[in-house]
């Protein structure tokens, strides 16, 4: 009998690519929608309506459900709303699938939980996590909650691709503010094409055994020099490339006058290369899309959004 797959976050970014991945399996599929209409739903895709901020709302949405699917999140905004929507929120909706006797939870976290820092390759279980930030402190509790109930999860770092509004506008902010080049951006940086994220979220929903209890970096197996993501980024924002180089206090100091946090610039002068070939493989999917080829099909998304005249 075909599982009953419910997905949460089904209108975000990458939500809506899990769902439509899931539409290609012989899956039963539900999707838990808060305010934004689900892409597909007239085709009698399955939704029930739910706050994750409001567990009162939550009762009754995984009954029937064999597999949860966890991409909902609060990005952004003040400490209680993300520690309502990720933290508390998570722990409801994980006691619910417990309580409903779903059989397993693949939720989708963020390598942000980690903090500032080098990253060169390291594993999940090499690494400590130190979130410094509202959103990632309360994703990490949302961890907690999903792993305690022996649910899996997965950390991308940086995710792009048609439908990205977080890493490309964010990296052209950034360009724009500064008059040059940082050491020619030497760092390298884990990146995963929005679809291929999609196929990683189905591949541990769907296989025979996903690991219960494990922690999993989800990125292309080879990471992205940051001078190439910065090249492709520019490009698309028709943002003219510097001819000369700059130091990093420069670039901080620049950074401030724009009224930017200067932290954001060690995500691209320090290596942030998370190991990620072990989910690929043990799950038997190949990586997919490198970048070049991954950015290039999202181009015409990133020309539109990331014109002068939208930033």
């Amino acid at each position: 009998m075909a599982p009953t797959v419910l997905v949460t976050g089904g209108s975000g970014f990458v939500g809506r690519r899990v769902v439509r991945e899931l539409r290609r399996q012989a899956v039963g599929l539900r999707v838990l929608r808060h305010r934004s209409p689900v892409p597909g739903t007239d085709g009698g895709l399955q939704t029930v309506t739910a706050d994750l901020a409001d567990p009162g709302t939550l009762p009754g949405v995984c009954e029937g459900v064999d597999v949860l699917v966890h991409c909902a999140a609060q990005i952004g905004g003040s400490e209680a709303a993300n520690h309502a929507v990720n933290a508390r929120g998570t722990a409801a909706l994980v006691a619910e699938a417990r309580r409903a006797g779903v059989g397993r939870i693949v939720h989708l976290s963020t390598a942000s939980v980690y903090g500032r820092g080098v990253y060169r390759g390291s594993r999940p279980e090499e690494l400590e996590r130190r979130p410094s930030s509202a959103t990632s402190r309360s994703r990490a509790l949302a961890e907690d909650a999903v792993l305690a109930a022996g649910g899996v999860v997965l950390r991308p770092h940086l995710v792009y691709g048609d439908g990205d509004s977080w890493v490309g506008p964010g990296l052209a902010r950034i360009l724009r503010a500064l008059p040059g080049t940082v050491d020619g951006w030497p760092a390298r940086t884990t990146m995963i094409d929005v679809r291929d994220l999609a196929r990683l979220l189905v591949g541990a929903a769907l296989a025979p055994a996903a690991g219960a209890g494990l922690v999993h970096h989800a990125g292309h197996p080879e990471p992205v020099a940051v001078h190439t993501l910065l090249r492709a980024v520019a490009g698309a924002a028709a943002i003219p490339w510097p001819d000369r180089g700059i130091t990093g206090a420069q670039a901080r100091a620049a950074l401030a006058a724009d009224g930017l946090d200067p932290a954001r610039l060690e995500l691209l002068t320090a290596d942030h290369v998370f190991e990620s070939a072990r989910l690929w493989t043990a799950l038997g999917l190949e990586p997919g899309s490198r970048f070049e080829d991954g950015f290039r099909r999202a181009a015409p998304w990133y020309c539109e959004l990331l014109a002068p005249a939208r930033l």
